[in-house]
């Protein structure tokens, strides 16, 4: 779709809708195009359907976006028929159409129909292939007639955790075994499963099925699993695995459903990419010290392992929650469904149409595309539907929204962020609380309060539309729009200063939660020896040295936080403490620790740290067998060079202090004894 003039029709579905056309157009200023009307439809998909085919031909390099998604279907075969490409579809009618409130719901739609013409960059896509080889797990009869019903799309093999209640038919479709599930692992096309108490169906058996040759530990692959055990399940955020499939065998429809689904996977398919990965950035781990986890501890798919220094995104188990993306500290993993840019270019234009159209109070309620959306096409059919100020914006998930999107949502005119959530994945939203807090950190410090984010957690239509109904009205905190460029620090940093521009009170720093992604690195400069083992280990490029002379300097916006210099500093100085810098000088090196260089004693050339020299000679000095006497301590406060003139003078072995004596055994003195010799004879005599 890129780079394609796109061309919109929008219908009021037989006039249950009241849109103003000359608001409407406010939705094309963004394009480029001046119109004082658009042109709404009444029966599109009926009546109106010649318009519809006349877009089609009009011009084969135009994209069509039409105002409908229950005629979708109607429409992508029409269009398939007339060899084009199918349109994009977006929803106005429950999203704003439909409420109490549809005198006031033009501004809305206008900022809908802008976002649906929004292109945006489309995620990486990589294919899938699935012989049909299926995996039916379960007990009892009614989970060998759910294998018999999948066998007719499906390649079945039937796994029996109990064989109570089976009544065998004269004709058997598909191999049968028993057993207890071990382990499974993998995605749709590449299962791996463990089986424990494995074995296989006698053909033999009568009144119930009867089986041999037990054993542990058996192995097998398929490319789709239907679970009907009723236990837990076999995955970790198992709705979001593909290729398994899990209903509670007392719920036939239930059981049904997967049945379908199931059956439907068989062939190729492609998967999105919702994840990109650079290592380069990642604060993971250096040098087994680990630093920042919070991809790792958040994924719900577990789809993120350590990998030394850094991580390892499995790609074929990626659900895209976007927990990762929104809660990492330095961009390393980005989410590609959209991306970050697109994202906040998105919000930022629901909100600027949504004012020129002459809406006010603009709250933004973030969504998914299944259950956010089924909670809001019930509202809109048997309630109130979602108040005019309300504006939907559709996610893959929305766990994946972080506190830059959300504070540039804030900044750009929306006075407050509802985030609607799916209980049945709440174990998915840790990471996204703590991107509430965060940014509820800002709005608090700054003097905008900090209950602009709310999370509702429910399953109840009613209850979701009296909670945004009730909705207090906050005063707008500014509307400022700005370019999303950047890494994920910088778009943030942007967002951030817009609010702190807006605020009353100007600070020069905000103090921040524990586990934020900003703040500063203390030194304590008495225990600091300026070894720069930090800057070595800082992944963010945070610490650095001074090529020129001993210095240890900070760039605290680049400073994710992560802790790894304070782990590695081998004399306990360092300490980190969050914080948000407003200052400019926050974005420039500044020096935390600088110390006289030491000189060598005999070129004096500068070669190490004062401090260090000085304590490395009391440790060592008169104590180590090395430096025993006063010439041996005075190589300590040499440079290399002169280190080892010294040793070599008067022909002397240079890596001769490096040996170590002999060490003396039990056998050395039983010998020594027995030769009648001293044991300091008796080496010396051995060395000869």
């Amino acid at each position: 779709m890129s780079g394609k003039k796109r061309s919109t029709l929008i219908c009021n579905c037989e006039n249950t809708m009241q849109l103003t056309p000359s608001v409407l157009a406010n939705a094309f200023s963004s394009q480029g195009e001046d119109l004082k009307d658009v042109e709404v439809h009444t029966h599109l998909c009926r009546s109106g359907i010649g318009r519809f085919e006349k877009a089609l031909s009009e011009n084969p390099d135009t994209q069509l976006c039409i105002g409908c998604t229950q005629e979708s279907a109607l429409f992508s075969e029409i269009a398939a028929e007339n060899n084009r490409p199918e349109p994009v579809y977006f929803n106005i009618r429950e999203k704003a159409g439909w409420s109490s409130d549809a005198k006031k719901a033009s501004p809305k739609a206008a900022a809908l129909v802008a976002l649906a013409n929004l292109e945006q960059k489309p995620a990486r896509a990589k294919s899938i292939i699935s012989d049909g080889l299926c995996l039916v797990i379960g007990k009892g009869h009614s989970t060998f007639d759910a294998a018999l019903l999948l066998n007719k799309r499906l390649s079945v093999t039937l796994l029996l955790t109990s064989t109570d209640d089976i009544l065998l038919p004269h004709k058997l479709e598909f191999p049968v075994f028993s057993g207890k599930m071990n382990s499974a692992s993998g995605t749709l096309g590449a299962f791996d499963v463990i089986v424990d108490q494995y074995a296989s169906m006698l053909p033999s058996s009568k009144s119930s099925p009867d089986f041999a040759m037990l054993r542990d530990g058996a192995k097998s692959r398929c490319s789709v699993m239907l679970d009907l055990t009723g236990g837990s399940p076999l995955f970790t955020r198992h709705q979001g695995r593909d290729g398994y499939f899990r209903a509670d065998p007392k719920d036939p429809a239930a059981v049904m459903r997967a049945i379908i689904d199931a059956g439907e996977m068989v062939g190729e398919f492609e998967k999105p990419i919702y994840v990109t990965y650079d290592s380069e950035i990642c604060a993971h781990s250096r040098s087994k010290k680990t630093g920042c986890s919070k991809c790792i501890d958040n994924c719900p798919a577990g789809a993120i392992t350590s990998n030394g220094d850094i991580v390892k995104v499995d790609n074929d188990i990626c659900g895209g929650c976007g927990n990762c993306s929104a809660h990492c500290p330095t961009g390393a993993v980005t989410y590609s469904y959209p991306e970050r840019h697109d994202t906040i270019r998105g919000l930022h234009l629901l909100s600027e149409t949504y004012h020129k159209a002459g809406g006010k109070n603009a709250v933004l309620l973030c969504h998914d595309t299944k259950h956010g959306m089924d909670l809001i096409n019930a509202m809109a059919r048997f309630g109130k539907g979602l108040p005019h100020n309300v504006i939907p914006y559709e996610m893959h998930s929305t766990s994946g929204i972080g506190h830059d999107a959300m504070i540039a949502a804030l900044g750009c005119g929306f006075t407050k962020i509802v985030i609607l959530a799916d209980p049945s994945k709440l174990e998915e939203f840790d990471a996204l609380k703590k991107e509430i807090e965060l940014t509820a950190s800002f709005t608090n410090v700054l003097g905008f309060g900090k209950d602009r984010l709310q999370l509702f957690v429910e399953t109840d239509p009613d209850l979701v539309e009296t909670k945004l109904w009730s909705l207090s009205p906050e005063k707008q905190i500014t509307a400022k729009s700005f370019v999303p460029l950047g890494n994920k620090r910088e778009v943030a940093r942007n967002a951030i200063t817009i609010l702190a521009t807006a605020a009353k009170t100007k600070l020069k720093e905000i103090p921040l939660p524990a586990d934020a992604p900003y703040g500063a690195v203390n030194v304590n400069t008495e225990a600091c020896t300026l070894c720069l083992a930090c800057v070595s280990s800082c992944p963010a490029d945070a610490l650095r040295d001074n090529p020129d002379t001993l210095q240890l300097r900070f760039v605290e916006t680049a400073c994710v936080q992560c802790g790894i210099c304070e782990a590695t500093c081998p004399e306990n100085a360092i300490s980190i403490s969050p914080r948000f810098n407003l200052a400019p000088n926050a974005m420039q090196p500044v020096t935390l620790y600088e110390e006289e260089p030491f000189k060598c004693i005999k070129c004096e050339t500068p070669f190490a740290s004062r401090s260090t020299i000085e304590r490395i000679s009391a440790q060592l000095a008169g104590s180590h067998r090395m430096f025993a006497n006063k010439a041996q301590s005075e190589l300590l406060k040499m440079c290399d060079t002169c280190k080892m003139e010294t040793l070599a003078a008067d022909g002397g072995d240079p890596f001769a202090i490096a040996n170590r004596p002999v060490p003396r055994t039990t056998d050395d003195y039983l010998v020594a004894e027995r030769e009648g010799l001293s044991i300091d004879d008796f080496l010396a005599k051995d060395d000869g």
